[in-house]
């Protein structure tokens, strides 16, 4: 065992830098971290690639690293484990759940499935799911590439999008395809409201303001663009506009004032707070990565059929995608 994974393990305070003991502890484990865009400002900054769930899917596919670090809630890190059968891939926090992927249960979508199998749906599930929700699917979409996934869809078979009614909805507006939607939703992008959004555009009237499909109908409305976290990197850097309002969990801030310094971005309120924080991203901590790389654990696990099931759908979104 390495120094440093000695030192550490026996309780011997390894350095004054987190940071920099994590970059040698990576080095160590053969390690790549992947944080989303919710995390941390000290996580994304330790991290390899920072990303939407779209993107993240690619460097976890990618990736000759023989551990991944995912730093994100528990459906992204499963994710990783789904298409890397052969590596080790560990979480800071155990609990970092997700509302959304909890509002869609497997055995709840097996129940539905079955007592409506006379539709034959095609089920398209967003990536915010568990395992056991992707493998009742036939394919996977991110809010990156939903509309690409809903347009390749087969024409001759009903569409059940699960879980979230927002960006389902919203995808519809887009394609035209009709679908039926299971009744999930993010529990921070339903926080912010027609009413504290318009409140925010009357004190930056200039302002263009950028929105998550995951946000409400009547968000969505007051939006000047709709897009994925990754899509809003690419707006908020060709838009001619200083001020810019993004209406989206507030880590993304840190990623566009760090891409894109020479623009101010104002966090989207809601009715009680000046901006939305996911409780399950914030669970990570730099301490916890650095445990969790130290001590390779939390492991993600999972029985083998239900990860070869559960592969079927994310190849296949990641080939539409290409």
């Amino acid at each position: 065992m390495s120094d440093i994974i000695t030192m550490v393990t026996a309780g011997i305070n390894y350095g004054i830098d987190l940071a920099a003991d994590i970059a040698e502890l990576k080095r160590e484990r053969n390690a790549v971290i992947l944080a989303h865009n919710y995390q941390v400002r000290e996580i994304q900054e330790v991290a390899d690639f920072v990303g939407d769930s779209l993107g993240l899917s690619y460097q976890a596919a990618k990736t000759d690293a023989e551990v991944i670090l995912f730093c994100g809630v528990h459906f992204m890190a499963e994710t990783a484990k789904i298409i890397n059968p052969t590596k080790c891939v560990v979480l800071p926090d155990l609990d970092a759940g997700c509302s959304l992927s909890e509002s869609c249960p497997p055995p709840a979508l097996a129940a539905f499935l079955k007592k409506n199998a006379h539709k034959n749906y095609y089920v398209i599930a967003y990536i915010n799911c568990s395992a056991g929700v992707k493998a009742l699917s036939d394919v996977i979409c991110t809010s990156g590439n939903a509309e690409t996934i809903v347009k390749a869809a087969p024409a001759d078979r009903n569409i059940l999008f699960v879980p979230d009614q927002n960006l389902g909805a919203w995808v519809m507006e887009r394609t035209r395809r009709k679908m039926d939607l299971w009744q999930g939703t993010c529990y921070v992008h339903v926080e912010f409201t027609a009413r504290s959004i318009r409140k925010i555009r009357e004190q930056h009237p200039a302002a263009p303001l950028v929105a998550h499909p995951e946000c409400t109908a009547a968000v969505r409305m007051l939006a000047d663009e709709v897009c994925s976290t990754e899509k809003m990197v690419t707006y908020c850097k060709e838009s001619s506009a200083k001020d810019i309002i993004i209406v989206t969990e507030a880590g993304m801030l840190h990623r566009l004032r760090r891409e894109i310094p020479s623009k101010n971005f104002i966090p989207g309120p809601t009715e009680h707070c000046a901006c939305a924080e996911c409780r399950f991203m914030k669970m990570n901590t730099l301490e916890k990565a650095f445990n969790a790389l130290r001590d390779l654990k939390p492991e993600i696990t999972l029985p083998e059929p239900l990860r070869v099931r559960a592969e079927l759908p994310i190849r296949r979104m990641l080939e539409l995608s290409r």
